[in-house]
């Protein structure tokens, strides 16, 4: 199992090899589809971070802090990704489905799914939250997706 900060080293360094801006909250959203689909595809987590179902939508706590210093700005560190190529074929389908959202659009998503809905349990959409996301309400939730399809 890889962690959350591998995946997060892979969407910086698309953004970079792309010439894309990637902001922290873009960045979280991305690492929160990428478990999200991996635990419905895979039936399995791909990192064992927590995600929290904060304002702005879902969030690793220690992910926002390491890149908490660029604000709104584009995160621009040098990192080389290295992952097993069938995980970089999985983050590429990741990539190809919201990659080119930006962070506000990815943010509207996640608030309209069912896992940053049951964390919050009708607490204001404005007001601050600590409450987890559970892995199996993502597994739940986009696997329904999954068989969709």
């Amino acid at each position: 199992m890889v962690s959350c900060f591998e995946i997060a080293d892979y969407f910086i360094w698309l953004a970079k090899d792309t010439g894309s801006f990637i902001s922290n909250l873009k960045l979280q959203k991305l690492v929160y589809y990428a478990q999200a689909w991996h635990l419905a595809i895979h039936d399995a987590p791909l990192f064992a971070e927590d995600f929290q179902a904060w304002v702005h939508g879902p969030v690793i706590p220690e992910l926002y802090q390491k890149y908490k210093a660029f604000r709104w700005q584009p995160i621009t560190v040098d990192v080389t990704p290295q992952l097993a190529p069938t995980l970089i074929e999985f983050l590429e389908g990741v990539s190809d489905e919201y990659f080119s959202c930006d962070g506000y659009e990815l943010e509207q998503m996640t608030h309209a799914e069912d896992p940053w809905i049951l964390a919050r349990g009708g607490i204001a959409a404005d007001i601050a939250s600590t409450v987890q996301i559970e892995k199996n309400w993502m597994k739940e939730y986009y696997g329904a997706r999954v068989e969709e399809n």
